[in-house]
Order: structure tokens, then C-alpha cells, then sequence
């Protein structure tokens, strides 16, 4: 028998909070400006399915950013330093977008994320146009397909840029754990 999965679509439990990315500067990454619409993706360090990501990623950032695309790596790893997320986004090529490292796990908590990598696109009435995976390579943990033949962060950025109902608002993300703040002595 089939186990049904209910997914059901998160809700930004504080859109306007404000986090300081690994430059410093000041971003609210759940907040997109009128007109513009945010993707935030949260990836950890130590994750190679978020590793595998990266590239694409970067190129989802890269393709979308003139329609109004604006995307945020969030590194879920509180003990990481800046100079640490800004080399790894380095060596992984990921693109010319926002990292911030989420020390409190406020944007963890704020938007539901619970494994790495994983990603929430919001509009910019802060409504979460879509939460989960960004295709289905990933099978399960460890598990494989040769071929990607479901691409649900590029359908849901396709619907969400051209006025069209998202089909697919969630999906379940396969990736790594996000432990909680005490995992890190925190």
C-alpha cells in the first residue's frame, strides 16, 4: 500500500527579519522588494547533496535574476565563520548572490527548513510561492536517479514569472538533517 505524503505549504513566520550576511551588510532575505521574488536556499558545508547543488543552483540564480529572481545561500551551521561560508561558496563557484550563515537559526525557524538543501521561494507579498526540493535527482539519501525528470524549482519559478498557479507548491526535500541550535553547543 501507498503511503500518502501531505505536504503542507509553509508560512514565513517573520518575513521582515533581518540577518547580516558574510560581508556584513544588513539583508532580509525573506522580505523580496515589490516586483521581486526571493529564493533562499539553505545549504550546509558538509552536506554533499547540498555540495552536488551548487552549480545548480548558481545557474537557477544566474538565468532567473532578470525576471526579478533574488536568491540567498543560508548556511545552517552556526559555528561556521563568515571567512569559512564565503570560501566554501568560493570553491563550490557558487554565484554573486547573498550568504549569510544563520547563527541563531532564525531563518531556520522562521521559514520550517529541516534538511539541507532545501528552498523557499517567496513573493513579494511574502507568500511561499513554493518550499521543498529543487529537482529529484536525489531519490532518497544515498539513492540516485540517472536522470533528473522532475525540475520543481524551475516549473515553480516558471509559473510564478509568468502569473500562472504554482502545480506543485511543495515537495519533500532529501538532504541533510538540520540539527537543532544544542547540537552545536549552542
Amino acid at each position: 500500500m501507498k503511503a500518502l505524503l501531505f505536504l503542507a505549504l509553509a508560512a514565513i513566520t517573520n518575513p521582515n527579519l533581518r540577518v547580516p550576511d558574510t560581508t556584513g551588510a544588513e539583508r532580509a532575505p525573506l522580505s523580496p522588494a515589490r516586483g521581486e521574488v526571493s529564493a533562499v536556499f539553505f545549504v550546509s558545508h558538509d552536506c554533499p547533496i547540498s555540495n552536488y547543488y551548487a552549480q545548480e543552483i548558481r545557474r537557477i540564480c544566474e538565468q532567473y535574476a532578470e525576471k526579478g529572481l533574488r536568491c540567498s545561500l543560508v548556511y545552517v551551521d552556526p559555528t561556521l565563520t563568515d571567512a569559512a561560508a564565503a570560501k566554501h561558496a568560493e570553491e563550490y563557484a557558487h554565484g554573486n548572490y547573498p550568504k549569510l550563515v544563520d547563527r541563531t537559526h532564525a531563518l531556520v525557524d522562521s521559514t520550517g527548513a529541516t534538511v539541507t538543501p532545501q528552498v523557499f521561494v517567496i513573493r513579494d507579498n511574502h507568500a511561499v510561492a513554493y518550499s521543498g526540493r529543487i529537482d529529484n535527482f536525489y531519490v532518497a539519501l544515498g539513492k540516485k536517479r540517472r536522470i533528473v525528470t522532475e525540475h520543481d524549482l524551475r516549473d515553480a519559478l516558471d509559473a510564478v514569472f509568468s502569473g500562472s498557479p504554482v502545480a506543485r507548491p511543495a515537495s519533500n526535500p532529501v538532504g541533510c538533517f538540520i540539527p537543532p541550535l544544542s547540537a552545536f553547543g549552542k
